[in-house]
């Protein structure tokens, strides 16, 4: 059983492409609203998801960020196999579900991210965070997934049981945070890169780009061991 969860702020304009493309190979597609302000929750139920709020999954009180919806989606989510995708794609393969989730017919095979080119509207490279913060740091830090084009991308899969044994990141560090976590749990030949063809989203101005990259960058130095800095996560849900 596949499923996907589709973290969800404010994103009434996209959402309900991202539950369409999600529902051509999903065996269950959750869309986790961290409070929307819009007609997210409505637009995507519309379409075909499950939509829960993020408070109803758990009696915690959530904590700000997407690692948080991430986690909470987990925790409530059915299938062996969970596939993330972001609710603001405005273009993306339309058969990513299954190339996400093909792999994990080999067993030694727990994280599965995708790989793809990320054009902006005026024609030039989007990933600005990746490509200044995260593959950099990864390079010097965690040479053994310097290779991965898109450690931020929000397209990646992930086995249920693997998810239940790592912690979540609560804010933008969430995916660079499974992603050594995962290689450092199972070893990086557990990772894989999937060719997903061309995605487009909405584009984020610079003073949110800054306090993500700062989130990233926390985040990869802690777990490079480097003293003295903090970052809020979840625990592992059954670790």
């Amino acid at each position: 059983m596949i499923s996907v969860v589709i973290p969800a702020l404010n994103e009434e304009a996209t959402v309900a492409h991202v539950v369409q493309v999600a529902r051509r190979h999903a065996d269950e597609v959750l869309v986790i609203d961290a409070d929307s302000r819009d007609a997210t929750a409505q637009v995507a139920s519309d379409a075909g998801a499950t939509v829960l709020n993020w408070r109803d999954i758990m009696t915690t009180p959530p904590l700000p960020g997407k690692g948080e919806s991430l986690w909470r989606g987990v925790h409530a989510a059915q299938g062996e196999v969970v596939v993330f995708l972001d609710a603001d794609l405005q273009r993306i393969n339309p058969d990513i579900v299954e190339l996400l989730a093909a792999p994990f017919e080999d067993p030694s095979i727990h994280l599965v991210k995708a790989a793809y080119e990320r054009p902006m509207t005026d024609g030039s490279e989007g990933g600005r965070v990746t490509h200044l913060t995260a593959r950099p740091l990864l390079q010097l830090l965690f040479p053994e997934l310097a290779h991965i084009r898109q450690p931020l991308g929000g397209e990646y899969a992930i086995r249920r049981s693997t998810a239940e044994q790592v912690p979540f990141v609560a804010g933008y560090g969430v995916e660079v945070g499974l992603l050594i976590d995962v290689a450092r749990r199972y070893g990086p030949r557990a990772l894989l890169e999937v060719e997903a063809g061309v995605r487009t989203h909405r584009n984020r101005p610079l003073h949110e780009l800054s306090s993500m990259a700062q989130e990233v960058a926390a985040t990869i130095l802690q777990r490079a061991g480097q003293r003295g800095i903090e970052v809020t996560q979840r625990p592992a849900l059954k670790g």
